[in-house]
């Protein structure tokens, strides 16, 4: 599993470099944009740093994309069923918490359904990104419990429970408690 994982990582420097350059940005106006150091995206796009989620989130918006499309591979032969073996896999180097793409890739689906194990003392901050308006997502809280802090204010999660959210809002995911939070989050592109 650590091996996917790393291959993953590799892959992230090539695919925020082939985004930004499909736009024509420059790592200048990218850095503006995101909020993100032009010093941070060329190790990034180098392969010299792992990015945590919450700089891949800021390049994300910045780059009118999601966490989901920028792991998802170019695949010209899309297959409309993902392999649990296949998945693409992701350890936030910050929090440490593992995401897992379950959605067939390169289908064009305006849905993506991504599982996340939540460790014990994670705490994960979304700022705010404009840019992500009209995109949703549905939490669903599997086992474990979760504190999520929106600007609608807080809310705290166990098994069995789904909150819907816009994913343009800042929100702050943490776990105090003494055990892992498996969860599934279904993400809805509605914007054009």
């Amino acid at each position: 599993m650590e091996q996917v994982i790393s291959s993953l990582e590799r892959t992230i420097g090539e695919r925020v470099r082939d985004m930004r350059s499909a736009q024509a940005l420059t790592l200048d106006e990218l850095a503006t944009r995101s909020g993100v150091s032009r010093a941070m995206i060329s190790r990034i796009e180098r392969g010299e740093a792992s990015p945590t989620a919450q700089l891949l989130a800021r390049l994300c918006s910045a780059l009118g994309t999601t966490l989901s499309a920028l792991f998802a591979s170019a695949a010209e032969n899309a297959s409309p069923v993902a392999r649990r073996a296949e998945q693409r896999l992701w350890r936030d180097p910050e929090s440490g918490y593992l995401r897992r793409s379950v959605s067939p890739e390169g289908l064009g689906s305006p849905v993506d359904i991504v599982e996340v194990e939540f460790p014990p003392g994670a705490r994960v901050v979304f700022e705010r990104q404009p840019a992500d308006r009209g995109i949703t997502q549905h939490l669903w809280l599997f086992s474990g419990k979760l504190e999520l802090t929106m600007e609608s204010g807080p809310q705290v999660l166990e098994a069995g429970d789904c909150l819907f959210m816009g994913l343009e809002e800042a929100h702050v995911f943490h776990n105090p408690y003494d055990e892992p939070a498996h969860y599934a989050v279904i993400l809805c592109r509605t914007k054009v």
